[in-house]
């Protein structure tokens, strides 16, 4: 039924041949209710997230990775960041926050290498980017007090080894902190969070919004999914919604190709930087 709806345009059919044997089988099976929508990826991700339709979905899902409320008033084009990112990411997003604070969730389909540096200059580049504005919104009346913090969120679908090694822990908050205590406000803080882990976790997962949404990115069978919407009844308008792209073949198409062209675009890159190193 869904591929008799393709055919009769040329060109959904010919996009959906253009995708390889796992896409082409993930699509139909959402498309027969088999499957989630695959919300790691950045066009399905920014679907059921988008802003304008939907503003506090970001901000509950930001505020329980950061263990804070939060509020996302805009979402802030990449185009201006100083630095190429390079990495094998299946979604991007930068934000900012009602404070002024600026927060940048990706999430990697593999870890890239050398991540704690990486990580680093994309902090910094964050920093930096909020520092001009700023110094350019306040002139002469700028004061350092006036920055606000910078949050980097890197979840990663398969993760590094070193991931594997805290077989408890599958989210990880790091800062900067003095070996004497000294307490000095610094701006940059990270989260690292494993799905891989989160998914094998051997412990029961506590109940709370954090693991709702974590869930949700990786819960991919439907019928896990209805387990999750029992536990989190507020889930269901997600799922809901999701279901309603099965009568639009045609955008889910859409949103399949984007994802791959996303995905190969970066993969390319990936494999340049592992043959350098």
């Amino acid at each position: 039924m869904v591929l008799k709806k393709l055919q009769e345009s040329p060109l959904s059919y010919h996009q959906f041949e253009r995708l390889d044997e796992r896409w082409k089988q993930r699509f139909l099976d959402f498309c027969t209710g088999k499957k989630t929508l695959p919300l790691t990826y950045d066009p399905f991700f920014k679907k059921m997230f988008h802003l304008d339709i939907h503003p506090e979905r970001l901000s509950r899902f930001l505020s329980s990775i950061l263990g804070k409320k939060v509020t996302v008033v805009r979402i802030l084009s990449g185009e201006e960041c100083l630095l190429d990112g390079g990495a094998l990411l299946i979604m991007d997003l930068l934000v900012e926050l009602e404070d002024g604070s600026l927060a940048n969730c990706e999430i990697q389909k593999v870890p890239y290498a050398f991540p704690g540096q990486r990580m680093s200059c994309y902090s910094a580049d964050l920093l930096l980017r909020q520092y001009s504005r700023v110094k350019g919104e306040k002139g002469k009346d700028f004061k350092y007090l006036d920055m606000k913090p910078v949050y980097t969120i890197v979840i990663y679908e398969k993760s590094a080894r070193v991931f594997h090694k805290h077989p408890k822990d599958y989210i990880h908050h790091g800062v900067t902190a003095f070996d004497t205590g000294l307490e000095v406000e610094l701006l940059q803080e990270y989260w690292l969070i494993a799905l891989d882990v989160f998914r094998e976790f051997p412990y029961p997962k506590s109940r709370s919004e954090q693991i709702a949404w974590l869930s949700l990115l990786a819960t991919e069978d439907m019928a896990e999914a209805e387990k999750l919407m029992e536990e989190y009844p507020w889930l269901k308008e997600i799922y809901q919604e999701m279901a309603a792209y099965m009568s639009e073949p045609k955008e889910v198409l859409n949103m399949f190709s984007e994802a791959l062209k996303i995905m190969d675009r970066n993969t390319v890159q990936y494999m340049i930087e592992e043959q350098m190193d």
